[in-house]
């Protein structure tokens, strides 16, 4: 038998998991288990080392936490070589209005993020400004584009010293009780959607996965994504980088939420859609949907 303190930290793990992971997790640690301990007669007489066993199976353990050395350089690799697109930067700004201030807000913002694009274009690019209908309420959404890393930053840097914009932001934050914001990837597989006028409602999936899991999530997005293209076209998807951390978010757009309602029962019967939900519902913390109307100079309206 395995000493007790190799057994401690293997119960601490399963405790840990999930209970499939769990069974999985105990059914390998079990064979090894049976491999090493074998009758000392089977080995030349030599019994297992009382050293080597907890060793194992504290190499076991790490591997459960943290994954082999394999693993997490395959992972590494793929992550910064597969799940973004490498071309943009995109920051999720969200304004949280004070009560019966929205027309206001509105009001500000129409004049100040035309005026941004206007100074910074062709290196910044406004995606989309929606106000909040169903969810949080008295909430404003935008979504910017920049073209790396240096445009973001010469935009933060030149806006700070332009007089307009500094007077503007100074009526903006008079309007608001709190404001975020959030540095994103696009996935590579789910590029943002150009301008386009559709009308109807948006609606944006905000998903904070377990740390570890990401890779995993866009695996099965990657099926799940074609799946819901047959019935609806996806409008962008990204995952955070500076932040609110291990968060990922879907943007889709609907003429109404009763299309919505059947597109997302349709998407039942594609082959790949159940495995999809199957697959990533572990992967979940917490979720929260809000559905939003474009605001008159949003991109994506």
């Amino acid at each position: 038998m395995l000493a007790s303190s190799s057994a401690k930290p293997l119960a601490s793990v399963l405790r840990l998991l999930s209970p499939r992971s769990a069974m999985q997790t105990r059914t390998f640690f079990n064979s090894f288990k049976t491999r090493d301990d074998k009758d000392p007669s089977s080995n030349g007489g030599t019994a297992p080392s009382p050293k080597t066993l907890p060793q194992k199976a504290s190499r076991i353990v790490r591997s459960v936490l943290y994954g082999s050395e394999q693993v997490r350089q395959e992972t590494q690799a793929t992550l910064s070589k597969v799940l973004a697109r490498g071309k943009y930067v995109h920051e999720l700004s969200t304004h949280q209005v004070q009560p019966g201030r929205m027309e206001e807000y509105q009001a500000v913002v129409s004049e100040l993020y035309p005026l941004i694009v206007s100074n910074m274009s062709p290196s910044v690019k406004l995606v989309g400004s929606w106000a909040t209908d169903i969810g949080d309420l008295d909430t404003a959404v935008h979504v910017w584009e920049y073209q790396g890393y240096p445009a973001l930053t010469k935009t933060y840097d030149e806006l700070r010293s332009d007089g307009k914009y500094v007077e503007l932001q100074r009526r903006l934050a008079g309007l608001l009780q709190r404001r975020q914001s959030q540095v994103m990837l696009e996935f590579q597989f789910w590029p943002t959607h150009p301008p386009v006028t559709k009308g109807g409602v948006y609606e944006l999936r905000s998903y904070t996965l377990k740390p570890g899991t990401l890779l995993e999530w866009e695996q099965n997005w990657r099926v799940g994504v074609e799946c819901r293209r047959h019935h609806e076209e996806p409008m962008g998807a990204w995952f955070s980088q500076l932040g609110a951390l291990n968060q990922v978010h879907h943007l889709w757009q609907y003429p109404d939420l009763q299309v919505r309602k059947q597109v997302r029962e349709e998407a039942w019967s594609e082959n790949g859609w159940p495995e999809t939900v199957l697959n990533t519902v572990p992967l979940i913390q917490e979720m929260s949907s809000r559905i939003m109307l474009p605001m008159p100079f949003s991109s994506l309206k």
